[in-house]
């Protein structure tokens, strides 16, 4: 999942990168509202976090730009006000949620999550399951065969996106748009060796293969009957 994140603040910003990494999200950051007018415009994300006061563009202008030309991005305004007349201006500009500083990450993220599912018009599963492997998305916790499997952040990140492609073929520029936070470099070997050692936790113990390189076009996760 790709958020974008517009705060000039740029310790809440590492405060909000950070917790969004670590639950593997990719997110690209800008602390003006002008280039994260372009950002939005130009690029494609799952939802926007949004601060009020910015330079450039204060967020409300952002927000009602957006609406404006018509993208529907799902946005979360952060801000320090706190009055019912503030949230109620967040709202008409067009945004979607509206979450007051300082905050809890945990709530930030719960919020996130929550606009993200209604803007998909999808109840959320608590687990994916393909075969005998099991992803708990709740928990995070991953297991095949019932054999618990540890991952890194960015490895659950990796697993989930090919377990909601499943039997899809994604390409690495796919991967790394929705799991890594910058533009693929057709040098990197980054998705190369994230999926090696994906694959060396999901698949070597086990008799079927579910993680599958399609060379030169890119990996799908299938159970072959």
């Amino acid at each position: 999942m790709r958020v974008l994140l517009v705060e000039d603040d740029i310790k809440i910003a590492a405060f909000v990168i950070k917790g969004l990494s670590e639950a593997g999200y990719a997110v690209e950051h800008f602390i003006n509202g002008s280039d994260g007018l372009i950002a939005a415009s130009q690029d494609s994300y799952d939802a926007g976090i949004i601060d009020i006061m910015l330079p450039g563009i204060d967020g409300l202008t952002l927000i009602e730009e957006l609406r404006s030309r018509n993208i529907s991005l799902p946005v979360l305004i952060l801000s320090a006000r706190r009055s019912v007349d503030d949230r109620v201006k967040g709202f008409d500009a067009g945004g979607d949620d509206y979450l007051t500083k300082p905050f809890a990450f945990s709530e930030l993220l719960a919020r996130l999550q929550a606009l993200i599912r209604r803007a998909n018009h999808i109840v959320e599963p608590s687990n994916l399951n393909i075969h005998d492997l099991s992803l708990d998305i709740k928990t995070r916790k991953v297991d095949r065969g019932g054999q618990k499997i540890t991952l890194q952040p960015r490895e659950f990140s990796l697993l989930e996106y090919l377990m909601r492609n499943e039997n899809r073929i994604v390409s690495k520029s796919m991967i790394m748009e929705h799991v890594w936070d910058y533009n693929f470099d057709p040098h990197a070997n980054v998705v190369e060796a994230r999926v090696c050692r994906l694959r060396e936790k999901v698949d070597k113990d086990f008799e079927t293969s579910l993680i599958h390189t399609i060379r030169g076009v890119g990996y799908v996760l299938k159970h072959d009957v």
